[in-house]
């Protein structure tokens, strides 16, 4: 732990071409201004849509990005770089601007997420941290907002510790689950340290070292009246886990309290209502039902659809690793630089044989257009010198430079990539912890309600439109003119 708290704001995190490349640009005396995007190809799990997180915890690492007097030792060792290139790095910091969608926002792929302007060294130094970062807590955000979205915004308690890669991806995971809809974690540390609410009652061993399942059942309930949710699938559900829970569970209510019970094993379906009968029977009909057991936004999708009387879902696994999808697709491109003889700023853009992984060029914002009912209808990439207005009939273009286009008229029109660090300093003050995450989550929330139910299908989500203004076409279309010659 002390290892990792120590290397948490090395610049070494980075990957070594960054290094090799910025002491060549140092030798060469290239380092002109430079703007990167950071944007993403597809939505995860064959989804409609994704969330953005990590921003804030970007911001904080990349404030405290420096190389040590130990890190300068360990590339001096690698008799590659230069006294001047690591006399350099010595006082490297980061000097540039970023601007960001905010946390917790629904986002799309192709439009930029981040904006970085910076000068070329350190907008190259600082692409590992970046992509690390956003592309796994969005990555996460992303799993936990299509499962609350599936049990319909029931509870969801985050118990991935133990299957999370690694203590930081532990870490990270807990974070951003509750950024995507999670309602706490078993997680006690990121507890304190993201001030997330912290969930957890008893495990298997805990009846096991009882006598009986009944006195295990009783013990807990007389040290924790006010939190006792009974695991009942250690021997059997229906014939002593749910009979025990009523007999122990009795007793809490006669004391004025209430219970619950956990299922963690077995069909669930069919447990989970004969379950549900049972209490009801004895006259417990306030007893809440909780389940966990490898749960996914499919299995709760078909739960809920069978009606199964679940109150609460506990989710690990699936949530913390992003279950069958490995990673986010997150990609940092050049599109713009400073041109020494025009001495000015000029759009650059990648060319592919593949057209998805083509760039679009130039300093850009995306745009969010909405209706009069305040729902989102399209998002459009605009030049930063265009002007998209509310009211105004406006002609979207597929990014794919295709004959395909359409027209709206807006009531609304909200610029989504704001400025967060002014020459490597906050624009804003920072806020604490418990604050962030409660104004990100709040946004997700919000966010989610001006989407169509269409594009947060769990299966078969429709495709919403990110578009291509008709300045930034037309610029496209000149670097492909100019490359076909």
């Amino acid at each position: 732990m002390d290892e990792l708290k120590s290397t948490q704001s090395s610049a070494l995190f980075t990957d070594f071409y960054e290094l090799t490349m910025a002491q060549g640009y140092f030798k060469e005396n290239i380092n002109h201004k430079v703007v990167f995007d950071m944007f993403f190809r597809k939505n995860p799990f064959n989804g409609g849509f994704s969330v953005l997180c990590g921003t804030q915890t970007l911001l904080d690492k990349l404030l405290d990005f420096k190389f040590s007097d130990e890190d300068i030792e360990y590339l001096r060792s690698q008799n590659i770089f230069c006294n001047e290139f690591l006399d350099y790095l010595k006082s490297f910091k980061f000097s540039g601007d970023i601007y960001m969608i905010d946390e917790g926002s629904v986002v799309f792929p192709d439009e930029p997420l981040l904006r970085i302007h910076a000068n070329l060294i350190e907008a190259q130094i600082i692409e590992g941290l970046v992509l690390n970062i956003i592309n796994f807590q969005s990555l996460i955000a992303t799993k936990t907002a299509r499962i609350w979205l599936a049990s319909q915004f029931a509870p969801i308690m985050e118990f991935g510790l133990r299957r999370a890669q690694g203590y930081d991806g532990a870490m990270s995971a807990t974070r951003a689950a509750y950024v995507g809809g999670s309602s706490g974690t078993s997680n006690t540390l990121a507890g304190q340290v993201y001030d997330i609410p912290v969930m957890g009652t008893m495990a298997h061993s805990w009846i096991m070292s009882f006598p009986s399942e009944l006195e295990a059942f009783r013990a807990y309930a007389k040290i924790y009246p006010q939190n006792s949710v009974f695991l009942i699938d250690t021997y059997d559900t229906l014939k002593s886990g749910v009979k025990n829970a009523i007999i122990a569970g009795g007793e809490l209510v006669e004391k004025g309290y209430n219970f619950g019970v956990r299922l963690d094993s077995g069909d669930t379906s069919y447990l989970s209502k004969e379950v549900r009968r049972e209490l009801d029977k004895a006259g417990f009909s306030k007893a809440t039902i909780s389940v966990s057991n490898e749960l996914t936004e499919d299995i709760i999708s078909a739960l809920i659809n069978s009606k199964s009387p679940i109150d609460s879902w506990g989710v690990g696994t699936h949530m913390v690793t992003g279950g069958n999808e490995s990673s986010f697709t997150g990609v940092y491109k050049l599109c713009s630089k400073f041109d020494k003889q025009k001495n000015t700023m000029v759009s650059v853009m990648k060319f592919s044989d593949n057209p998805h992984k083509t760039t679009n060029p130039g300093i850009k914002n995306v745009y969010r257009l909405y209706d009069e009912n305040g729902m989102s209808l399209a998002d459009i990439l605009a030049l930063e010198d265009e002007l998209i207005e509310p009211n105004k009939e406006q002609v979207l273009h597929h990014p794919m430079l295709d004959y395909r286009q359409f027209t709206c008229k807006p009531a609304r029109v909200e610029a989504l990539l704001k400025i967060q660090l002014k020459d490597g300093k906050r624009v804003h003050p920072k806020l604490s912890s418990a604050l962030e995450l409660a104004k990100s989550r709040q946004n997700l929330a919000e966010q989610l309600a001006k989407f169509d139910e269409s594009y947060k299908r769990i299966l078969n989500p429709h495709v919403y439109k990110v578009s291509i203004s008709k300045a930034l076409k037309e610029l496209k279309v000149k670097f492909v003119e100019q490359n076909i010659k």
